[in-house]
């Protein structure tokens, strides 16, 4: 691969550490502490949470009227959701150990924290829930999708690819067949073993 692609590879990489450092001080900041994977507020920070939730009856009441219209079209989405989620887990649990590739933990992209919120009522509460479950589904299914790219085709497109997966910058350029005629050739020496 390219030096240069590594090495902006790299930094990437870099600031994201350097983001998830920030935003742990963040947290600090918030007096927000973790204890064995449990969300833990002062007593004091907890009531204060508590004096700004709105009440449920309130927020149902102000609520704009599009938005009450709409909310069956946004919920109508778990069915597909659910399916798709039911689905490419099946897929990967059969596929993935047939060809050899690493699966995909489910419970690092679907992470549910907010209920732990007090200044959340509980249909906020609810949004937050689908929220992440629509969105952690979607990373999981893509990261899912990228390991199966970079088994069959780890090909850079000829176009620019927003929200690429993270593998996607090691795939080989757009039309260097010599590069991927290479890959291939090394791919199925790891798949085959040494020959016989």
């Amino acid at each position: 691969m390219d030096a240069r692609i590594v090495a902006l590879t790299e930094r990437i990489r870099g600031l994201e550490a350097e983001l998830d450092a920030e935003l742990a001080r963040r947290l600090a900041d918030l007096r927000i502490g973790m204890e064995r994977g449990r969300v833990l507020f002062e007593e004091e920070i907890l009531r204060r949470h508590r004096e700004l939730r709105t009440r449920l009856s309130a927020y149902i009441l102000n609520a704009r009227p599009l938005v009450v219209l709409t909310a069956p079209a946004i919920y109508s989405l778990i069915v597909p959701l659910v399916l798709l989620d039911l689905f490419v887990s099946f897929y990967q649990a059969v596929c993935f150990p047939a060809y050899g590739i690493a699966k995909v933990r489910r419970r690092d992209y679907l992470v549910f924290d907010r209920h732990h919120l007090a200044y959340l009522n509980a249909l906020e509460k609810l949004n937050c829930a689908y929220c992440s479950y629509a969105n952690g589904l979607i990373a999981y299914v893509r990261e899912i999708a990228g390991r199966t790219e970079q088994y069959w085709c780890p090909i850079k497109h000829a176009r620019r690819v927003i929200g690429a997966h993270p593998s996607y910058a090691a795939f080989e350029d757009y039309g260097d067949a010599e590069a991927y005629r290479k890959w291939l050739e090394q791919f199925q020496r790891l798949r085959n073993g040494p020959p016989g």
